[in-house]
């Protein structure tokens, strides 16, 4: 199934790089049994992507229509991934553009690059799901010879959120601490502490942005405002100009 969805997307021209468990045996080397390949694709080849799977006989469907759609055969499926739940990234064409060079299940394709992947992993954060074992496990199995300055750019105001996960891999290798620039950890700590200096009492709750189960009730009894519902009706309406 997977190796038909592969070579359909490359015989019709559809953009795509691919992530999960192939990505991340592509850049540290674990593999992990998958009964899924996730598949980047931009909102705007969705429409030619799921008409190609359905004409094939594949089961498709719209899961959440900020950022995923599926395609299934039997037990198995594909994961067509257009950003992250929470809306605060989607894929851009750049995305393909830096992807790695890689075969997977024998054929030639791009693989997310290893700062793709880790920004789009930083948000995986939730009760049932965390994700921030891979990201270690990227930096490691990169040596941190990642664009470091890449993956600020991607995240952007939520770098806060890539202190906390490089955090999370000095606690865990603490013997491979060079693998992280001091520079940015003194970018992200000085960021940090004029933070804590000069607090914004204005500034926005954003833990939905984090879970917005485990938050819920911030927002639903204690009145804070929901980001994510803000952030994901955003992506709505700019996709509401172009629908799926």
């Amino acid at each position: 199934m997977f190796l038909q969805v592969l070579n359909l997307f490359i015989a019709h021209h559809i953009p795509f790089a691919v992530s999960g468990a192939f990505a991340l045996h592509e850049h540290t080397g674990i593999w992990r049994d998958t009964k899924d390949l996730d598949l980047f694709i931009t909102h705007e080849d969705i429409p030619q992507a799921l008409g190609l799977l359905g004409a094939e006989g594949f089961e498709t469907e719209i899961c959440d229509a900020v950022w995923l759609c599926k395609a299934r055969r039997g037990n198995y499926f594909v994961d067509l991934i257009t950003g992250m739940s929470n809306g605060v990234l989607f894929v851009q064409h750049d995305w393909f553009e830096r992807a790695t060079d890689a075969e997977v299940l024998g054929v030639k394709v791009k693989v997310l690059a290893p700062e793709e992947l880790i920004a789009s992993k930083l948000f995986v954060t939730r009760r049932e799901r965390f994700d921030g074992a891979d990201i270690t496990h990227i930096i490691h199995g990169t040596v941190g010879k990642l664009d470091w300055e890449r993956i600020l750019s991607l995240i952007g105001e939520h770098w806060m959120v890539l202190l906390w996960a490089l955090v999370l891999y000095q606690y865990v290798y603490p013997g491979h601490s060079a693998f992280v620039p001091r520079a940015l950890w003194s970018d992200l700590l000085s960021r940090l502490h004029a933070e804590l200096d000069h607090p914004d009492p204005s500034a926005a709750f954003r833990g939905s942005l984090i879970d917005e189960k485990m938050f819920a009730i911030d927002v639903d009894e204690w009145g804070m405002t929901d980001l994510n519902r803000l952030l994901r009706s955003r992506r709505n309406l700019s996709r509401s100009r172009n629908e799926i």
